[in-house]
């Protein structure tokens, strides 16, 4: 077997290899959805983004015989390891063909570049935080992911674990059909109405008058109630104000949902339509008219992923978070959805786990964060 050389990317040239690597490793599978280029790009700090205004990031590619064959980054996030008090490296954007050679070379390149900063263990995959997308999928191949969801081919599974990759924790993915409304659980219904009546509840749809502060309200509010939630490192102001001008151009204002007690927003529940089969078919390409491909006729699209449904910290455990849910349930009826994923749910949010299989919605994709000790 020929040796693999392990580069460090810089220029134009290994930039392309490196981005352009899944394409090849994908090529063949009907269930893989390209990213969008430019976002993509971004992330791999390959253009600026704010999250990299708190983090370094160094990619590193495989290449054997000339072919690019696997691909990884290593990441240093400043933010998580204050915030933490660690000194943990993290890993993403990893692919790779079906060769523990490739893969234990990358990875090694990839935590010797860590020690040498200090760091003293590595978690991913993170692409390239847990406010972005993350997660090795390890069950539910069989169907494309939904929007802002990773794929990978089942084999990345042996590829971490024989490196010494071993579980930190695991994300999960539920799925649910609109017939699934008739069974719902009846004391659903109830704690909607309860909570309701106790605090007096508003609801109300986003603002299109004041989108741009309505997008930056929803994401402080996911700042905000993910305070305790395992490995969470809450958006800067800069990278809020990026993201939120990129989901202005994706969010459809009838299928959000915000609680207000006394006048002030409490929990915020979005929506996005399951765009991938068009990002597919526009391969990822934004321009010259994949922007427009996009955003097109949003009305013949059937597929929603239920994003994230926060509820700010002091008022959680009281069903608020059913009650900005059940306000979209007409609307999604109205507008024709058909299927909605719940995405993702870590193991260790018991509350949302269980609430969403009394609701009948079916556990559909699995996904894992794994961590590795340098010291040990």
């Amino acid at each position: 077997m020929s040796s693999v050389e392990i580069h460090t990317v810089h220029g134009p040239r290994l930039q392309r290899q490196f981005f352009e690597l899944p394409w090849d490793l994908y090529r063949e599978d009907p269930q893989w959805i390209p990213p969008l280029r430019r976002n993509q790009q971004e992330l791999l700090g390959f253009k600026p983004h704010p999250f990299y205004d708190q983090a370094e990031i160094r990619n590193f590619l495989a290449v054997r015989q000339g072919r690019a064959v696997g691909r990884v980054s290593a990441i240093v996030n400043h933010a998580h390891n204050r915030r933490y008090a660690e000194r943990r490296g993290f890993f993403g954007f990893f692919e790779s063909i079906d060769d523990v050679q490739v893969s234990r070379a990358l990875l090694d390149r990839a935590t010797d570049w860590l020690r040498d900063r200090g760091m003293h263990s590595v978690r991913g995959p993170m692409n390239p935080s847990m406010n972005y997308e993350c997660g090795l999928l390890t069950d539910g191949f069989d169907s494309p992911p939904f929007f802002m969801m990773t794929y990978n081919h089942p084999y990345y599974v042996r590829l971490l674990e024989d490196y010494g990759f071993q579980k930190a924790q695991d994300l999960f993915a539920f799925w649910g059909h609109i017939e699934m409304l008739q069974s719902l659980d009846k004391k659903l219904e109830f704690v909607v109405t309860e909570a309701t009546r106790r605090f007096g509840l508003k609801l109300r749809g986003l603002d299109r008058r004041r989108f741009d502060q309505e997008v930056r309200t929803f994401l402080d509010i996911y700042n905000r109630s993910l305070e305790g939630t395992w490995g969470f490192v809450p958006m800067s102001d800069a990278e809020m104000g990026h993201m939120s001008a990129a989901l202005k151009w994706l969010i459809v204002p009838e299928l959000t949902s915000v609680v207000e007690v006394e006048g002030r927003p409490v929990g915020a529940c979005f929506a996005l339509l399951d765009y991938n089969p068009r990002i597919r078919d526009i391969d990822g390409r934004l321009f010259p008219l994949g922007f427009w491909k996009l955003l097109r006729n949003k009305q013949q699209i059937t597929r929603i992923r239920l994003i994230s449904t926060n509820v700010l910290p002091e008022y959680q455990r009281w069903g608020l978070g059913l009650v900005v849910l059940a306000r979209l349930v007409p609307i999604a009826l109205e507008w024709g959805i058909q299927e909605a994923e719940f995405s993702w749910v870590l193991e260790s949010n018991h509350l949302s786990f269980k609430s969403l299989q009394r609701g009948g919605a079916k556990l559909s994709k699995s996904y894992r964060i794994y961590d590795y000790d340098f010291q040990s």
